[in-house]
């Protein structure tokens, strides 16, 4: 009989802890993944990725998650099509060989009950970097216009330099990379 509660207790506290962390996906009309580079000098270009997906698990309590975001390297957008082939090409990010850029965190940094970063690694061109993303806007709750689900929306930034995922054929462009994420997502 003992045996038999302590089962039960133990369930129910892995079942308790289980049910705490919510899932979310990511909205892909209202998310987008963006890249900014300094050009010559002289501007600086900021161009986007139209399709991202990707899942978030969130334990609030535990102040634990993850989060996996892919990107679609052929949806570059420049607003130019020839310059969009461009950096499909093996010079930039070789999107016939390596089609999905991607992002997995390996710990997320919370400051009281706001989240400020995520550490994780940055694929692309097959290449794996640790990156951290600082978060420089979080929202947790009932979305502003559908009340009724639950949402996470978000910004975060970061700097990363081209040459380190094999990007090197490129003279007119800085190393440096700011790359930045607009994330809404809804709860499963």
């Amino acid at each position: 009989m003992k045996a038999i509660f302590v089962g039960l207790v133990l369930g129910l506290s892995t079942g308790a802890a289980l049910a705490s962390v919510e899932s979310y996906s990511i909205d892909p009309t209202h998310s987008a993944a963006r890249f900014e580079y300094n050009h010559l000098n002289w501007t600086n270009q900021l161009h986007r990725f139209d399709q991202m997906s990707g899942k978030i698990q969130l334990d609030s309590a535990a102040k634990t998650g993850s989060v996996e975001v892919n990107i679609d390297a052929k949806s570059v957008n420049t607003g130019y099509a020839v310059f969009n082939g461009h950096l499909q090409g093996a010079d930039f990010f070789d999107a016939a060989q390596y089609p999905t850029i991607s992002f997995k965190s390996t710990g997320l940094k919370f400051d009281g009950d706001k989240l400020v970063a995520v550490d994780g690694n940055l694929t692309i061109k097959g290449i794996t970097k640790p990156v951290t993303l600082t978060i420089v806007s979080y929202q947790n709750g009932p979305h502003p216009v559908q009340k009724a689900r639950q949402s996470i929306g978000a910004n975060a930034v970061a700097k990363v330099k081209r040459s380190d995922f094999g990007m090197t054929k490129v003279p007119a462009v800085s190393d440096d990379i700011a790359l930045s994420f607009a994330v809404q997502a809804f709860k499963d």
